[in-house]
């Protein structure tokens, strides 16, 4: 039966008796020295989480909903300020845009069978405690999302955050365990430590306690998480193409796609990061990208300053992604206005600048014979990640034909990319999109386990 108010607290306290963990000397909740102290500090959490009611987790999900609308701000400049990436105001939006969409723990269902030989339920039930591992491109709300959607399925959570992005999440973990003590749950509901490192995500993800882990970052740390021995939840890289047919409303299209690039400096992963389009609509296209949409039209003198800086040394430069245009055009000399925020060119699609996904709002156009060619060169662009891909387009059978040839774990059909995770979209919000290991857009149903419970011959009552 579920517990009461009163029998939570009891519990709660017991457990806090018990714990003798050395925290990290800091006025912040969640946080340690060590990662073994973090994961049994997460431990100790569990033995409450597991015993509480669907109501008394979905009572610390709303106070936590409420606590991210007040700090939004905070969170936003702190994640600018630590990591130079991205833009305060997009930041802001995407973590109301959290604590709106964010399932909780009206995603746990049940299913039931009921027949002649009595009843059989499968039923949602938590792993325990949760390895995450989160990234630098999108720290705080990240965190903040994995935590509701684990504790909607009754788990607690250790973190290992980006190194350049540790205040930050420490900020939104501290938020977390804050919101718990405040609706009468545990303390380190949300665990980490005070210095991520390498060795610390190779202690989480080889811990035995920890029996799933959900890794939001690059491949290698992907791939890293899938040699591990657990499960693994890999949200990977992408590098969304968006498409463009001649039966388009190519001035709005070209709106949609300026601002899915541009949203937060084109750090989400599933921002527009190049155009494959028709030739016959090619030139009206780059006519409304120029004269509506604020881009800067590059020369090919200026493609190539931009490739040796952004790419320099042939691998992307770090000191680049997630900055605005005219900061981008500025490190190659180029004095841009300030209205300008997107830089845009035409190229083929082997042009490094359009090949690799670069997390800046850059958008080389390639030129496609026809429908077909469009759809060939998108898939070639898309390097088969599955993650993401856009379309714009009024024929349905086009859409279709994209759609099954791309097999990306989001499609946009006429719209901004953001629009996929429920900005200007219907659906709900998530910041780890598990395209690799195919579970896609992930909630709170996603970090649980399935378990079948039969009684035979009772309880059918027909």
């Amino acid at each position: 039966m579920p517990l009461n108010e009163k029998a939570v607290q009891e519990i709660v306290q017991e457990v806090m008796a018990k714990m003798q963990i050395a925290q990290a000397p800091t006025d912040k909740h969640g946080i340690f020295r060590d990662m073994n102290d973090a994961i049994e500090a997460a431990r100790k959490a569990d033995e409450v989480v597991r015993r509480m009611s669907m109501d008394q987790r979905e009572k610390i999900i709303s106070c936590l909903r409420q606590k991210i609308h007040e700090n939004a701000e905070i969170l936003a400049r702190m994640g600018v300020d630590e990591t130079g990436m991205g833009n305060v105001g997009d930041k802001i939006l995407k973590h109301h845009l959290v604590a709106d969409k964010t399932p909780g723990t009206e995603d746990i269902t049940t299913t039931a069978w009921s027949g002649d030989r009595g009843l059989t339920l499968v039923e949602m039930g938590p792993f325990g405690v949760i390895g995450a591992i989160t990234p630098c491109t999108n720290p705080s709300e990240t965190v903040l999302c994995n935590t509701i959607g684990m504790l909607a399925g009754g788990n607690t959570v250790v973190f290992n955050p980006h190194p350049a992005a540790v205040k930050t999440t420490i900020y939104a973990i501290n938020l977390v365990n804050e919101a718990s003590l405040e609706a009468g749950g545990p303390d380190n509901i949300a665990c980490t430590v005070e210095k991520p490192t390498l060795e610390t995500s190779a202690v989480m993800m080889q811990h035995p306690l920890i029996q799933l882990i959900a890794a939001t970052g690059g491949p290698g740390v992907v791939t890293a998480v899938l040699k591990s021995g657990r499960r693994g939840i890999g949200a990977g890289a992408g590098n969304p193409p968006a498409l463009v047919d001649e039966t388009a409303d190519i001035r709005k299209a070209a709106q949609d796609i300026v601002n899915g690039c541009t949203f937060d400096n084109n750090l989400p992963c599933i921002a527009e990061k190049e155009i494959v389009a028709v030739s016959s609509i090619v030139d009206e296209l780059m006519h409304y990208l120029l004269t509506e949409n604020d881009c800067y039209l590059a020369s090919k003198e200026e493609q190539d300053k931009l490739t040796e800086v952004v790419l320099a040394g042939g691998r992307l430069n770090r000191k680049c992604v997630g900055r605005d245009a005219r900061t981008l055009l500025g490190m190659i000399g180029v004095d841009a206005p300030s209205n300008i925020r997107c830089i845009v060119f035409e190229g083929p699609k082997e042009h490094p600048l359009i090949t690799t996904e670069l997390m800046m709002p850059i958008l080389g156009i390639v030129r496609a014979r026809d429908f077909d060619d469009a759809v060939e060169q998108a898939v070639w662009l898309e390097h088969g990640n599955r993650h993401s891909a856009h379309i714009h387009s009024k024929n349905v059978d086009n859409i279709t034909k994209y759609a099954k040839a791309i097999d990306t774990a989001i499609l946009v059909k006429n719209a901004p990319s953001y629009a996929a995770i429920g900005f200007g979209g219907e659906g709900f919000c998530t910041f780890t999109i598990a395209s690799r290991t195919g579970e896609g857009l992930t909630s709170a149903s996603t970090f649980t386990k399935r378990r079948r419970c039969v009684m035979s011959d009772s309880l059918c009552i027909r």
